[in-house]
């Protein structure tokens, strides 16, 4: 686990960047939404991108960051590094949504199409050949999960009762982080990840007892699920989490909906994966918190959702 006092040396370092979000009950229930997708970004990802190159020293950066992202992190790290006035090198798949992309650019971070084979490369070995600068890996720098974990910070401050955790699960960073706050100061909680059923990386390697490769479908929940839990993350997580769960596609668009219909909340697939498993009743009674990770979602496959659609 991510040591408590790296994560609160992360929320001094994140101040004036990351915002303190909101958590909302969903009337009627004892299931709460913790609301990342109300960041600058619209996603979690400026917490631990911004701690990260905030962290760096000016010899770190010299030569610009560079990250591999489907799009959230990318924008975090673009928007970082305009901030540190150095410039951003985003690696993507070639699914990306366009939504993302059209975000990165806005905050100026150049786009690398690749791939999906060749984007997993990059992820896995921390580097893309011909891009000089400083590699900001979106799941394994431990600055990174730092400055995730101080979501869990805040959800104890919150919410010191809770009883389940539940967190979109796309490569670990995220749960890792908010599991090591959350289990520090709330031990007797329980951090769970979830996975979308095209990708169910973590729920395999729980099940298997180590990361096995799984096979990884594209969906319109983009920014979760993989074809394995890196070798890297296993430690971290198998230590952090009490286990995970999977999401079927039709019970996270079910949730998109019912986020946007009954609390006004825009969620992307990632970001409604945990109320999904919430929702169904999966993960037990008690007081359950969502980590609703992001509201990147393009507007044609919201508009489908709403209109009851599982694109």
């Amino acid at each position: 686990m991510i040591a408590l006092a790296e994560i609160e040396r992360a929320r001094e370092r994140i101040a004036g960047a990351a915002v303190r979000t909101p958590l909302v009950r969903l009337p009627d229930t004892d299931i709460w939404l913790k609301l990342e997708n109300l960041q600058p970004i619209g996603s979690f990802k400026i917490r631990g991108a911004t701690n990260a190159i905030r962290a760096a020293s000016p010899d770190e950066l010299a030569g610009g960051v560079v990250t591999a992202s489907a799009g959230n992190m990318a924008q975090g790290v673009a928007w970082a590094a305009r901030e540190a006035a150095v410039p951003a090198t985003i690696v993507v798949p070639d699914h990306a949504p366009q939504t993302k992309i059209d975000a990165i650019e806005r905050l100026g971070g150049r786009v690398i199409r690749v791939p999906f084979e060749r984007w997993w490369q990059t992820i896995v070995e921390s580097r893309f050949d011909g891009v000089e600068g400083r590699f900001v890996h979106p799941v394994q720098d431990e600055l990174v999960m730092a400055g995730n974990g101080t979501i869990g910070l805040e959800l104890v401050e919150d919410l010191p009762d809770v009883d389940t955790v539940l967190v979109p699960f796309g490569g670990g960073g995220l749960s890792t982080g908010i599991a090591s706050a959350v289990k520090t100061l709330r031990p007797s909680a329980r951090v769970y990840g979830v996975d979308p059923e095209t990708g169910p990386a973590l729920s395999s390697a729980f099940a298997a007892g180590s990361p096995v490769e799984v096979e990884h479908v594209r969906s319109f929940v983009d920014g979760s699920g993989s074809r394995g839990v890196l070798d890297s993350m296993w430690p971290y997580l198998s230590d952090a989490l009490d286990g995970a769960y999977t999401a079927s596609l039709g019970e996270t668009a079910d949730a998109v909906r019912l986020l946007a219909e009954r609390v006004r909340v825009i969620a992307e697939g990632a970001g409604a994966l945990a109320p999904a498993v919430a929702l169904s009743g999966r993960a037990g009674g008690g007081t359950i918190a969502c980590i609703v990770s992001g509201g990147n979602i393009d507007a044609g496959v919201l508009s489908r959702i709403l209109n009851g659609e599982t694109p």
